[in-house]
């Protein structure tokens, strides 16, 4: 426990405290890029595109090997990480647009071809007398236990720059995502800024591969953008707050593998980003599935308060146990199901606002379609008083007299 509050207090070490600022700056670029990719609605492309990332990493590796017998510098395998995305990337396009088929069956289709060649690259590599092979496998989940100064200064500086890039386009960005053709109306390449985006995601994947692999960074560009969902409808709000639990969920994650030697880093980063989203899927007030279920217990009630009131009114037979409770609790009716003064009172209101109702519905149905519970709520919290004057002007007297 002293341990991982040294790592949470960013004093275990200076490594320590640099890898993980560096996965909280990478984890909040990578959510505030997936935001915007999964408004866009493309979030299965981020899959593709690491997938696709493993054959150059594993090509960039041999040229290094071969050239000065250490393949493991990161510049080179990240730039090979890139170009191979980029062409994985390219082939998703050109297959969607010159065949009838769809964007996922042509990311399927290069996702595993791409991630086969991969793997036969990376068998291949072990039999080899290169050095660093044993490390390559590392970018599959992610090690940042053996990352260098140099390797954790440049994935920090890399995701800054992601970060900065997002603020200058972030309203062309949100204009793309939510209208495309009246972007392009008003003079906007959409085309380029799909490829923006979709190169922003690409710099995001490839950075990611020594933090959490190629397997595991599409969830980081995934679960903290579907997270902050359930916390606001504002797209800025949900841009702003993914890049907040991305950054969280790589500060849990890095100092939770500190705890002790050998926990991996990007499978920690990946389950502090699911516990983020698993509490708010859970108790976000908005749409989490608590909300949700009190929402659905305050309807139920006053929906049979409401039919027990106008039971009453009718003088109609009430053999529902819920609504008998809900009417003795609010002192409408005795224990033998008799209707107090009150309740009759009550009672003679309801049914009032009930045929109010009837008759707003009648006069304007197309603005009653867009009341929300129209009759539930009481109207007086609904339509004005001069509105409300108006409607009781014009109900049958036998109606006003009952």
């Amino acid at each position: 426990m002293e341990t991982w509050w040294r790592a949470l207090t960013f004093t275990l070490g200076y490594n320590t405290s640099l890898v993980t600022v560096g996965a909280m700056l990478l984890a909040a670029a990578a959510g505030m890029v997936g935001s915007f990719v999964l408004l866009r609605k493309r979030a299965l492309v981020s899959d593709a595109i690491s997938h696709s990332t493993l054959p150059g990493l594993a090509l960039a590796f041999l040229v290094m090997g071969v050239w000065q017998g250490d393949g493991r510098v990161l510049p080179a395998l990240l730039a090979g990480a890139a170009a191979s995305a980029a062409l994985g990337l390219w082939l998703v396009q050109r297959i969607g647009e010159r065949t009838r088929l769809g964007e996922d069956a042509a990311i399927g289709a290069v996702l595993s071809t791409f991630f086969a060649f991969g793997v036969v690259l990376i068998t291949v590599i072990q039999t080899l007398s290169v050095r660093g092979q044993s490390g390559l496998t590392g970018y599959l989940v992610g090690a940042t236990a053996g990352m260098l100064y140099s390797e954790a200064l440049l994935i920090a500086a890399c995701a800054v720059g992601l970060l900065l890039a997002l603020l200058v386009w972030r309203r062309d960005l949100l204009l793309l995502c939510f209208d495309a053709d009246f972007a392009r109306t008003q003079g906007f390449d959409t085309g380029r800024l799909d490829l923006l985006l979709l190169l922003l995601l690409m710099a995001v994947v490839v950075i990611g591969l020594k933090v959490t692999g190629l397997i595991l960074v599409v969830a980081l560009t995934i679960i903290p953008p579907v997270a902050a969902r359930f916390w606001t409808d504002q797209p800025m709000r949900m841009v702003a707050l993914a890049a907040l639990l991305g950054a969280l969920s790589g500060y849990l994650g890095v100092s939770l593998s500190s705890v002790r030697e050998g926990l991996p880093t990007g499978p920690l980063i990946v389950l502090a980003a699911f516990t983020l989203f698993l509490v708010s899927f859970l108790f976000s007030p908005r749409r989490g599935v608590l909300a949700s279920l009190l929402a659905y217990r305050r309807l139920r009630q006053r929906v049979h308060l409401r039919q027990g009131l106008l039971a009453l009114g009718r003088d109609e037979p009430i053999f529902d146990g819920l609504t008998l409770k809900l009417l003795q609790r609010r002192g409408h009716v005795r224990r033998d199901g008799v209707a107090t003064p009150a309740g009759l009172a009550a009672a003679r209101d309801a049914e009032h606002e009930e045929r109010l109702w009837a008759l707003y519905r009648r006069r304007y149905p197309d603005d009653a379609l867009h009341r929300e519970h129209a009759g539930l709520t009481p109207i007086g919290q609904v339509l004005s008083a001069d509105a409300i004057m108006a409607l009781e002007a014009e109900l049958p007297p036998a109606e006003t007299a009952r």
